[in-house]
C-alpha cells in the first residue's frame, strides 16, 4: 500500500477522531476494545505506517506546544503570544499555532489535531467554550492551560484577571466623576469574559442607585461602525460608557465625535485591554490595563510545570493576575 496513507485517512475510514487513532497507537488501553479493534483493522487494511510523531517518541516527549487562539486580528492576542513565545524559547519548546476564527467546530478539530500530533501540552484561548468542549479537555491526559478565561467549575488550570472587579472599579470611577447615565458596550455573542465584565458594571451601577444601560452591537468592527453612527443619530447619548474592549470603545468614541459630541466633556469613554490602539486614538483612550503579555508568559510557565509533573510546585490552578487602569484623555480624570 502507498506510504502516502496518513493518520487522517485512518481516522476517516474508521469514523473516529484523530485523537482516538493516536491513542490506539500510543496508549491503546485508554480506548474501548471495540473501537480499538476497528481502528487496528483499518490500519492493517490501509497499510498505514505511523511516523515517529504519530507513534510518539521513545521519551514520550516531542518538545511541542499547541497554541489555539480564536483570531490573530486582535492586538491582545499578539501580546499574549509574545509572552508565550519568550518563555517557550527559554525552555526550548516549539509552538504550533492554530486559529479557529471563533468557530466551535474548528476549535474542537484544532484540539483533536493537537492531541493527535503528540504535543506535550496545549494553551487554549477561546471566546466561546461550551461545556461539551470543556468535558473533552477533562477526558484528555495532555496538560492544558486556559488563556485569559476560566472553566466555570475551575477544573482546568487557567491564567486571567478578575474581570468583574476590573469592570466594577472602572464603573465606580465614572460614577464618582458625577456621571448618571453610564452605558456598557458589549456584543450579541456570548463570549467567555463579557458576562463577568457586565456583572461588575451592573453591580457598581445598582449600588449607586442608577439604572443599567447595556448596549449590544455587532462583534465585527466594520459592521459596528455603522451601528454606532445609527445609535448617535437616533438614541440619547449616555454621559459615559465602558466597553468590553479598546477597539469597540474607540469606534464608539469616533462616532460620538462625528455626531458633534466632545470627548470627554460631553461623554466619557473607557476601554478594556490597554492595547496599542488606546494610545493611537485621539483623544487617547482611558482603559482597564489587562496584562496580556504576562497572561501568556505565566500560562507558559504553568504549563511547563504541569508537563514536567511538578504539580506540587503549582500553588494554585487558577492564577489571577493584577489589573490596573490608565486614565487618559477620554475621561475627565
Amino acid at each position: 500500500m502507498s506510504n502516502k496513507i496518513t493518520i487522517y485517512d485512518v481516522a476517516r475510514k474508521a469514523d473516529v477522531s484523530l485523537a482516538t487513532v493516536s491513542r490506539v497507537l500510543n496508549n491503546p488501553t485508554r480506548v474501548k476494545e471495540k473501537t480499538r479493534n476497528r481502528v487496528l483493522e483499518v490500519i492493517k487494511e490501509l497499510g498505514y505506517r505511523p511516523n515517529a510523531i504519530a507513534r510518539g517518541l521513545a521519551s514520550r516527549r516531542s518538545t511541542n506546544i499547541g497554541l489555539i487562539v480564536p483570531t490573530l486580528s486582535r492586538a491582545s492576542i499578539s501580546e499574549m503570544t509574545n509572552g508565550i513565545a519568550d518563555i517557550a524559547d527559554k525552555y526550548r519548546y516549539s509552538v504550533f499555532l492554530n486559529v479557529t476564527h471563533n468557530e466551535r467546530e474548528l476549535q474542537t478539530d484544532s484540539w483533536e489535531n493537537m492531541i493527535a500530533s503528540q504535543v506535550d501540552g496545549v494553551l487554549l484561548a477561546s471566546d466561546q467554550m461550551g461545556e461539551d468542549q470543556m468535558d473533552r479537555l477533562l477526558n484528555e491526559t495532555v496538560p492544558t492551560v486556559l488563556l485569559g478565561f476560566k472553566d466555570s467549575q475551575s477544573r482546568v488550570p487557567a491564567v486571567l484577571i478578575d474581570y468583574a472587579s476590573a469592570a466594577y472599579e472602572a464603573t465606580k470611577k465614572l460614577i464618582d466623576s458625577g456621571n448618571k447615565d453610564i452605558a456598557f458596550l458589549t456584543v450579541e455573542e456570548k463570549f467567555e469574559t463579557n458576562p463577568e465584565k457586565e456583572a461588575g458594571y451592573i453591580k457598581a451601577v445598582e449600588e449607586a442607585g442608577l439604572t443599567p444601560r447595556v448596549l449590544k452591537f455587532a462583534d465585527k468592527f466594520e459592521t459596528s461602525i455603522g451601528e454606532f453612527k445609527h445609535f448617535f443619530e437616533h438614541e440619547k447619548a449616555p454621559d459615559a460608557a465602558l466597553a468590553i474592549r479598546d477597539s469597540m470603545a474607540i469606534g464608539f468614541m469616533n462616532a460620538a465625535i462625528d455626531s458633534g459630541l466632545s470627548v470627554p466633556d460631553d461623554i466619557e469613554i473607557v476601554g478594556f485591554q490597554n492595547t496599542q490602539y488606546a494610545l493611537m486614538s485621539r483623544p487617547q483612550l482611558s482603559t482597564v490595563m489587562v496584562p496580556t503579555y504576562d497572561i501568556g508568559a505565566v500560562s507558559m510557565r504553568l504549563l511547563t510545570k504541569l508537563m514536567n509533573k511538578e504539580e506540587e510546585e503549582v500553588e494554585e490552578q487558577e492564577v489571577m493576575l493584577p489589573h490596573a487602569f490608565a486614565w487618559r484623555g477620554s475621561t475627565k480624570n
